[in-house]
């Protein structure tokens, strides 16, 4: 199994790898390849060495990678973003062997202890804070986690099945609305703010998303790095606003080729149309 270790002092965007000296690493973020095309996350604060897992619906691979990896590091949390057995699925294992609070949005998360929504006091992991943000849609439990460091220079989101790398996840529970809701939260963090999504989708999002805007010129970029990698997290708000049909379905460019004969179109009907196209259930 191949892991991408992610340093925030030397990654940017979607971009190839380059060297900063901007600031010192306080946060570390490793993903951890699950099952077929799942990411669970290691979260790491340099600091003081504490570490929280995002999602880790196959326990083994990463707390072994914890152990072997960074050895010197507590397990201190589990950050849940929805009750889905593909990240939800292993909680109990882990928490047999770390007795740790389990974040997740409702009773219905493996394991969970501790409900958490955006009216929550945020999570502090050593020197970083957590917030919780309630980003219901795909399920209605559905949290996504916004970490900054204590400098507040260093940014981060997970964002589970509510946004992926130029796409987003179905509406299994909760509605278009709800879905554009979530969207707006998350496009209104800081657009250097790095985003760390649930599952390697990035190619087929991409192929999908140039036949909204075969013009979009970011889109055609990220289309040729992307051919090139094999893991694509992370990617970043400004990206994502960018690339992202479903972010962009308030765009005037979005809403004519998506519903070219309804100009007064909101930006939750283009979304509903935009998901159905990408279904396969859009009829005209």
């Amino acid at each position: 199994m191949r892991l991408f270790r992610t340093l925030f002092a030397t990654r940017s965007s979607f971009a190839p790898r380059r060297f900063s000296t901007f600031s010192p690493t306080r946060m570390i973020i490793q993903p951890v390849p699950c099952f077929s095309d799942n990411y669970a996350y290691l979260l790491l604060d340099e600091k003081t060495q504490k570490a929280a897992i995002v999602d880790p619906a196959e326990p083994e691979p990463v707390l072994k990678t914890l152990k072997d990896r960074f050895p010197e590091y507590t397990l201190a949390a589990i950050l849940t973003t929805h009750h889905h057995g593909d990240h939800a699925g292993g909680n109990n294992k882990v928490l047999q062997q770390h007795d740790v609070p389990c974040y997740g949005g409702s009773k219905q998360v493996q394991g969970v202890t501790n409900i958490v929504d955006s009216g929550s006091e945020p999570i502090h992991l050593g020197s970083l804070e957590i917030k919780p943000l309630s980003t219901g849609g795909h399920t209605l439990d559905h949290i996504c986690y916004y970490v900054a460091d204590d400098a507040h220079e260093q940014k981060a989101v997970f964002t589970g099945d509510c946004i992926f790398s130029s796409g987003c996840g179905r509406f299994f529970e909760g509605t278009p609305s709800n879905m554009w809701n979530a969207i707006s939260t998350i496009k209104a963090l800081p657009e250097a703010t790095r985003v760390y999504f649930g599952h390697e989708y990035t190619r087929s999002n991409l192929k999908f998303a140039v036949k909204i805007e075969p013009d979009n010129k970011a889109l055609q970029e990220k289309v040729a790095w992307a051919e090139k990698e094999q893991c694509t997290t992370p990617s970043t708000i400004k990206n994502e606003k960018e690339t992202n049909p479903f972010f962009r379905a308030d765009e005037p460019s979005v809403r004519e080729r998506v519903m070219p004969h309804n100009p007064k179109a909101s930006a939750v009907e283009v979304l509903a149309t935009i998901r159905q196209m990408k279904d396969g259930t859009y009829k005209q």
